[in-house]
């Protein structure tokens, strides 16, 4: 064979003027011995002196005539058979082997030359190799296949050790514009890249691991298990984008307030990683804190604008809060640069939620003011992040409205909708970013569970005739609702003392609201009032200081707030036996 030609392209090799030739390999002439010019030199044939083992007619071979194989083919065979890559050289198109060299022998065992590859290296078959060369030996363009594994050893003597490698095959012709067929060759040449393909499978297992510990670091910051109010059905879900260990900063949180009111927030720490995930969960903590304090939307989003600044003032926030109120059907809200809330109507409407919006947390100077939109019964309103809607290949507006049509087709439990959302809008295990997604339905009672839930209010207009008329007002309502005796009692007395309370302190309108749910009894007073009231220990010759501190002895819990439209209200609840 002439390898002359394509020698000096062989990685790693030179071509030299003379090199000692090498050990041969079976069908590899050696010099000084007889044996025919090689395949693919002037004058060669298609077998060597290793080929043929006797003539036709049986008898032995007659003695070959001395061995006229060029100075420089023979180096480039010794060098060839010094190389640590697999080589292995085939001809023609049924691929007749016409040279291995050591490491292929090492590998696979020792080869017969003169015979086709498909039955003298059946490894190159097993390897999906022989319709490379096909195409090579055609083309006359060179293949390549990346890290095949190799059981090195399994092809040599019985009870040699294997073990597993993995090597990168590449096929390059061999004087591919030869007008012969049987003149065109192919050369194999296997790098072994077992180190580096280990290298990788180590590095993608820490990668698991690194991502795995940060998603569970996200999702141990995340609501373990949402709270579920009375009024309202929630459902919300997370899904950690990308493959990597730096996850994002994507959170969600359902509180409830009491009086049946219930916050609601989400929220997006720009970024990913560990510093994304710890200012998100340092938010997270302070909207509870907020939360408590009951405050309107946009007073615990000026809060949190100042916390984030405190924070970190690199890293950008956004956030929306929002508070619902079954009393009013209505839902309180403040945003902080943060995507429309969506609500869909029991006819099927949805409309986005835009005004008002002021810039993300963190970036101060701004007064962020609360909106308001009704959420009545089987009303649904769903809070999401960037990651649901925003493609690089399509302006945010156009995912807003790909979430707006899979909405207004979205029904069932809000956990069904989460779901129906998440498909629709294409985001599986390989979506690049993170996705949360929070999804509320205001329910609509009828039948029995109308019977659990009903309100009922009486506007007082002062005077020393409001507190018997809230008495009896409340007397009346509790027996229709078949409530205890004691219970009933303890009632109509926390609405007494809210009453009494508020028309000593409090400036009309006033009004007395009693609801009722599955699982409490609620009392709220409102008036004009702004100043809220504190319980205090009364000293035992005062004569007033005492309506609060009965308030909180008979109640479950009580609270009080400032309403949107300026005044306050002052509430307790009883949990109700099961």
């Amino acid at each position: 064979m002439n390898l002359t030609r394509w020698s000096a392209r062989l990685p790693g090799t030179q071509r030299r003027s003379a090199v000692p030739a090498a050990r041969g390999k079976a069908g590899d002439p050696t010099p000084g011995t007889t044996g025919a010019p090689a395949a693919g030199t002037p004058g060669g044939d298609a077998t060597t002196p290793g080929d043929r083992a006797s003539d036709s007619d049986g008898r032995p071979p007659a003695p070959a005539p001395a061995d006229t194989t060029p100075a420089s083919e023979q180096s480039v065979r010794g060098v060839l058979s010094r190389l640590p890559a697999l080589i292995a050289f085939t001809r023609g198109p049924a691929h007749q082997v016409r040279f291995v060299n050591d490491a292929y022998t090492d590998v696979f065992g020792p080869r017969t030359t003169g015979t086709p590859a498909r039955d003298a290296l059946p490894e190159l078959d097993e390897l999906g190799l022989l319709p490379l060369m096909d195409q090579v030996h055609r083309s006359g363009k060179p293949r390549t296949v990346k890290a095949r594994k190799v059981a090195q050893g399994a092809h040599t003597a019985p009870g040699t050790p294997t073990r597993e490698g993995y090597f990168t095959f590449t096929c390059t012709p061999v004087q591919p514009g030869h007008a012969d067929p049987e003149q065109r060759g192919v050369l194999v040449f296997g790098a072994d890249v077992t180190d580096q393909v280990q290298s990788a499978e180590r590095l993608r297992e820490s990668e698991r691991r690194l991502r795995d510990t940060a998603v569970t670091l996200q999702r141990s910051l995340l609501p373990q298990e949402l709270e579920q109010p009375d009024d309202l059905r929630v459902a919300a879900t997370y899904q950690p984008g990308g493959t990597d260990a730096a996850v994002g900063g994507d959170w969600y949180d359902v509180i409830t307030l009491g009086a049946g009111r219930t916050a609601l927030v989400i929220g997006d720490v720009m970024g990913r990683g560990v510093r994304a995930a710890a200012v998100m969960g340092q938010l997270r903590t302070a909207v509870r804190a907020y939360a408590r304090l009951d405050l309107p939307p946009h007073e615990v989003i000026q809060l949190l604008d100042e916390l984030a600044a405190e924070i970190d003032a690199t890293q950008i926030a956004t956030c929306v809060y929002a508070v619902h109120d079954p009393s009013e059907g209505r839902l309180h809200y403040a945003s902080a640069g943060h995507l429309p809330i969506l609500i869909r109507d029991p006819d099927g409407t949805v409309h986005c939620v835009e005004e008002p919006t002021g810039p993300p947390l963190g970036t101060g100077g701004w007064i962020h003011t609360s909106g308001t939109v009704p959420l009545g019964p089987g009303c649904t309103a769903v809070l999401y992040t960037d990651g649901l809607i925003e493609r690089r290949d399509q302006d945010i507006d156009e995912g807003v409205t790909a979430l707006t049509r899979a909405l207004a087709g979205a029904t069932g439990a809000p956990q069904v909708i989460c779901d129906r959302l998440l498909r629709s809008l294409g985001v599986t295990s390989e979506h690049d970013d993170d996705v949360a997604v929070l999804v509320l339905q205001y329910p609509d009672h009828t039948g029995a569970d109308a019977e659990l839930f009903r309100n009922a209010s009486l506007d007082l207009l002062g005077g020393v005739e409001a507190a018997p008329r809230a008495r009896a007002f409340a007397t009346g309502v509790l027996a229709s609702w078949r409530f205890p005796t004691e219970l009933r009692d303890l009632g109509v007395l926390a609405a007494s003392e809210l009453v009494a309370n508020s028309l000593k302190h409090g400036i009309p309108p006033m009004r007395l609201r009693l609801r009722r749910t599955d699982r409490r009894l609620i009392i709220e007073v409102t008036d004009g009032d702004e100043h809220l009231p504190r319980r205090r220990r009364a000293d035992p010759a005062d004569e007033a200081g005492r309506g609060i501190s009965i308030i909180a002895t008979i109640a479950t819990g009580w609270g009080s707030r400032r309403t949107p439209g300026g005044g306050k209200a002052v509430w307790c609840e009883f949990a109700l036996p099961m």
